[in-house]
């Protein structure tokens, strides 16, 4: 049985299509409106359940939770107390939750965003603030991909899931890489915009900064630059400088929970988790971690260097770009997505069936295997004793590694002069 993302294969080549490939086939009209269906349900459902929930007995927590929490502290000037976790679970409690892991490391600039959203009701903010990151996601790789959005969907499918689970905000990353992507393909330099928003979660966005610079494209870094100093001096403004040097201590506190094991490291897609949960001390762990990144990064400098069509340097990057940060999760992997949406077109003309195959697994394992743990706890310990710092083999990251080198391997095959980058 072939999968959605062989369906789709024979739409918009651009080269011709491999004998081992499959044979032309055209998607169901109704496949997409199914995937779309399916996704409006989950998210419908989590609203629901999130609304029905008794006001003074909210368990368990999902991360949306923590983004009241912050906006709530935010309206009550005391945005700070967010960043020392000991105050951080006091917040929380005052939603009527037992104590939860949720600690308060995003920059100052996020703390904007999410502020609108404290005093609403949870459903309806959850609704809001999900819902909508939702839709211009959707929207933008409808702009990337056209033709493949219902197989990329379902391709996804796990981490989109993931992430209407838990009310992150890996849509509303992912919609702004998207929309830089879109300004990258054709050398715009409003590509800065959205990259400069990245400032919420700047980690991921280092393969960017990096193409930016080995491009020579000053403009858009710029822009970048500009956006993410003026959010930065507004959220400066609105919630006080000591907001800063709190920020600070909650990264430091950070990284000693994460020394520890307290993260919950099944549902990360870094190699510090891989090699962390193989009983590694954190020490070698980082150490894989950063040699990683140095990979990741090093193929997106190579990718330019050999002047590969622009729309493989940049899909690339996003993809290469999860791989540098040991803080990356499951719910991040929409940026994924986005790379695939870039690469689409080249990944079917290029691969063969089983390779196809390779990819689809491996994006399922990288998105679906923290889901499938989770479970899995759960059913072991039970919903309300799941203990802190349980740390069963993460496999997501090394299945992105592994995807990343075969994006490779297969982007190796057929370099072209068209479309190239200038510098």
């Amino acid at each position: 049985m072939r999968t959605a993302l062989e369906q789709e294969a024979m739409v918009s080549r651009p080269y011709p299509a491999r004998a081992s490939g499959p044979v032309a086939t055209t998607p169901s009209p109704l496949f997409l409106p199914a995937i779309l269906a399916i996704l409006t349900v989950l998210l419908i459902a989590k609203t629901v359940e999130l609304t029905g929930q008794d006001p003074g007995r909210i368990t368990p927590l999902i991360d949306f939770d923590a983004f009241r929490s912050a906006g709530r502290l935010v309206w009550r000037g005391e945005i700070a107390q967010a960043y020392h976790f000991a105050t951080m679970v006091e917040a929380q409690r005052i939603l009527g939750a037992p104590d939860a892991f949720l600690p308060w490391t995003y920059p100052p600039v996020f703390n904007l965003v999410v502020a609108p959203f404290a005093h609403l009701p949870r459903g309806l903010g959850y609704l809001l603030f999900t819902g909508g990151a939702l839709a211009a996601y959707i929207v933008v790789l409808r702009r990337l991909a056209p033709q493949h959005l219902g197989a990329l969907l379902a391709l996804l499918f796990p981490a989109v899931a993931v992430t209407i689970a838990c009310g992150q905000n890996g849509f509303l990353s992912g919609a702004l890489v998207g929309t830089a992507c879109l300004f990258l393909r054709r050398r715009d330099p409003r590509a800065g915009l959205p990259l400069g928003l990245m400032a919420i979660k700047p980690h991921l966005a280092v393969g960017f900064a990096l193409h930016a610079a080995l491009t020579r494209d000053w403009r858009t870094a710029g822009t970048a630059a500009g956006v993410a100093a003026a959010s930065a001096g507004l959220a400066t403004l609105i919630l006080g400088p000591s907001v800063w040097a709190a920020f600070l201590d909650g990264v430091a506190e950070a990284r000693i929970f994460l020394e520890q094991g307290f993260y919950p490291l099944f549902r990360m897609i870094s190699a510090y988790a891989v090699v962390r949960t193989l009983g590694a001390p954190a020490s070698v762990a980082m150490a894989a971690q950063v040699g990683v990144a140095l990979f990741a990064l090093g193929l997106v400098a190579l990718a330019i260097r050999r002047r590969m069509p622009t729309a493989q340097v940049i899909g690339l990057t996003a993809v290469a770009s999860l791989l540098v940060s040991p803080y990356a999760y499951d719910y991040d992997l929409p940026i994924l997505g986005v790379g695939l949406a870039l690469l689409a077109p080249d990944l079917l003309a290029l691969t063969t069936s089983r390779e196809r195959m390779a990819v689809f697994a491996l994006v399922w394992v990288a998105s679906g295997w923290g889901l499938v743990m989770t479970g899995l706890l759960r059913f072991w310990y039970g919903e309300d004793r799941m203990p802190l710092g349980a740390m069963p083999l993460s496999l997501g990251g090394l299945a992105l590694i592994t995807l990343v080198g075969l994006i490779w391997q297969v982007l190796r095959r057929r370099p072209t002069d068209r479309d190239v980058p200038t510098s």
